[in-house]
């Protein structure tokens, strides 16, 4: 008897539990591109890592961009393009933001590259190092070491934000790969697939709050929608601003209409009213300069007003980020706008 109730119950719970665990899974995740065709945008330095992928040798590569634009996935499908089968076994992907000392390059990445694994003819093991920027320079000194000793077995593929803070003698060794951000359009394309895959529901300005959030990072995106999927169960702009919390871009443009018309308390009304609900002068700044660059106005009053938000933001980085500041900015704009009337 108590063998039949153990036969039943474990069968059939196999297959839920795993359906239970894709559900489960972050969207970013869930949605990973596994191929080269799937990644969204870049395609001209995808096409590149393709002949890489096609070639089998490839070289050492440092992929460069902002953060969501698909450079540890692109990685990831170059690695299992050459590697099939051995995949799991010949990589080893570190996040060099969390692993950034010499410590790391001794052990980890030198144990790793002096490990034999059998692979096809002309293939090699590969070290991925996510957000490489990040590691100190002795780290970096002891990384290009391994590179030059192992370089028989073993390739380094790594990607950061910026590569100015990768050491010359690393990027020397690295076919150097750039990644741009991605346009609105690329974003919105993804975006509306998913939400036809996942079946929920949405209006156009969801999908418009979606892209201005995410402003070309599509993992930001892909956190916005599952936050505001399963927090509200429908994609409409009011819901995303009340999930991602930004200055809302309806507001900040009635408040650079009042400018243009020369109206300072109007403006000012809606400034205090941003500041008291307790944005950062940073992230007021940013909406400001983001909905000023999309507004439809005189274009030598746009470019006055880009200067001065510019402006305004270096002294908010610098530390000048009080409502005396915001409200100078405005006073600017609506002075600027008699002088161009």
């Amino acid at each position: 008897m108590p063998e039949e109730v153990a036969s039943t119950s474990s069968a059939p719970g196999a297959p839920k539990e795993a359906e239970g665990k894709k559900k489960s899974l972050p969207w970013i995740e869930k949605y990973r591109p596994q191929r080269f065709e799937e990644i969204v945008g870049n395609e001209e330095t995808v096409a590149r890592l393709g002949i890489f992928a096609s070639q089998g040798n490839a070289p050492n590569i440092i992929i460069a961009g902002p953060p969501g634009v698909g450079k540890t996935t692109t990685i990831l499908c170059l690695a299992r393009i050459l590697l099939g089968p051995n995949f799991r076994e010949a990589v080893l992907e570190l996040n060099a933001s969390n692993e950034r000392g010499i410590d790391v390059v001794r052990s980890k990445i030198k144990m790793f590259a002096q490990q034999k694994v059998t692979l096809p003819r002309g293939r090699h093991k590969i070290v991925i190092l996510d957000e490489a920027d990040s590691m100190t320079e002795g780290a970096q000194q002891a990384l290009r070491r391994t590179m030059e000793i192992y370089s028989n077995t073993t390739r380094f593929a790594l990607a950061c934000n910026t590569s100015e803070k990768i050491i010359e003698p690393i990027q020397s060794r690295c076919a150097m790969l750039r990644f741009s951000k991605l346009s609105d359009a690329q974003v919105l394309a993804k975006v509306v697939e998913i939400c036809q895959h996942e079946n929920l529901s949405y209006d156009e300005d969801g999908l418009e709050a979606i892209v201005f959030t995410a402003q070309g990072d599509m993992r930001q995106a892909l956190n916005n929608l599952q936050s505001t999927a399963n927090g509200f169960g429908h994609i409409s702009g009011a819901n995303v601003f009340k999930v991602c919390d930004e200055p809302h871009p309806l507001l900040v443009q009635d408040m650079l209409q009042h400018c243009v018309k020369g109206d300072i308390h109007k403006a000012y009304k809606i400034m205090s009213k941003l500041w008291k609900l307790g944005y950062a002068a940073e992230d007021i700044i940013g909406n400001v300069f983001r909905v000023c660059r999309r507004m439809d106005m005189n274009e030598k009053l746009k470019l006055y007003f880009i200067r001065e938000i510019g402006e305004t933001h270096m002294k908010i980085v610098d530390g000048l980020n009080s409502l005396l500041q915001m409200s100078g900015l405005l006073a600017r704009m609506c002075e600027a706008s008699y002088e161009h009337s």
